[in-house]
C-alpha cells in the first residue's frame, strides 16, 4: 500500500511512484496535455430565412395598419399584433438557434441548450462513440445534416443540421482514432513460471 500522505524525497511513496527524491509527486500541468476547442456549432442559419423575411415585412404592414387605423381599438389591436408577431414568429426563432450549441474539444463533444432550465450532455471521444448521419434534400442542398452521436446504451447525442457535415464527421472520427486507448501487450512470461 503506497502512503499518499508522506511528502516527495522522504521515502517509500516516491520510491513505489518511480519519481526521483525530490521530484513533485504529481505531474506538473505543462506534462498533461491540455483540451482545446477545434469546433463551435450552432444549427444552420437557414432556419432564420423566414424570421428575417417577416422582420423586413413587419415595418410596413404595421405603418400600413396604423394609416388604416389612425385612432381607436383597432389601432392598439394592429400595435399588440405587431409586437405578438416580432415576439414569437422572429425574436422566439432567434434565442431558440442562439441557444442551442455544440462545441467539439479534443476529448469530448459537448451540447449546451435551455434557457431557464439548462441541459449539457457530453460524449467523450476515448469511450468511442457510432457515428450516424441523416440529410433530407433540403440538407443535402444546403451541405448541412443531422449527426447521431451513439456512446452504448445511453441516449444518443444529436448535432440537428450541422453546416459543412462531412468535415465535421471526417473529424470526429479522426478525434476517436487519436483517443483510443490502445491496451499495452501483456508482459512476457518467463519460461516455467506461472
Amino acid at each position: 500500500m503506497v502512503d499518499f500522505t508522506r511528502g516527495p524525497g522522504t521515502g517509500d511513496a516516491t520510491q513505489i511512484l518511480g519519481a526521483p527524491a525530490g521530484a513533485p509527486m504529481f505531474p506538473t500541468p505543462s506534462v498533461v496535455p491540455t483540451e482545446r476547442v477545434v469546433a463551435r456549432l450552432r444549427r444552420h442559419a437557414r432556419f432564420l430565412i423566414l424570421p428575417a423575411l417577416i422582420f423586413i415585412a413587419l415595418p410596413g404592414a404595421l405603418v400600413f395598419g396604423i394609416s388604416r387605423f389612425p385612432t381607436g381599438p383597432e389601432f392598439w389591436m394592429v400595435v399588440g399584433g405587431a409586437i405578438a408577431v416580432f415576439v414569437f414568429l422572429v425574436l422566439w426563432p432567434y434565442l431558440v438557434w442562439l441557444n442551442r450549441r455544440s462545441t467539439i474539444t479534443t476529448r469530448r463533444v459537448i451540447m449546451h441548450r435551455g434557457f431557464l432550465v439548462r441541459e449539457r450532455r457530453e460524449v467523450f471521444h476515448s469511450r468511442g462513440y457510432e457515428i450516424a448521419t441523416r440529410r433530407g434534400p433540403i440538407q443535402a442542398l444546403s451541405g448541412s445534416a443531422t449527426i447521431v452521436l451513439t456512446a452504448g446504451t445511453d441516449r444518443p447525442l444529436v448535432l440537428v443540421s450541422v453546416p459543412g457535415s462531412r468535415q465535421v464527421v471526417d473529424t470526429l472520427h479522426h478525434l476517436i482514432e487519436v483517443n483510443q486507448v490502445v491496451p499495452s501487450l501483456a508482459p512476457q512470461r518467463e519460461s516455467g513460471a506461472f
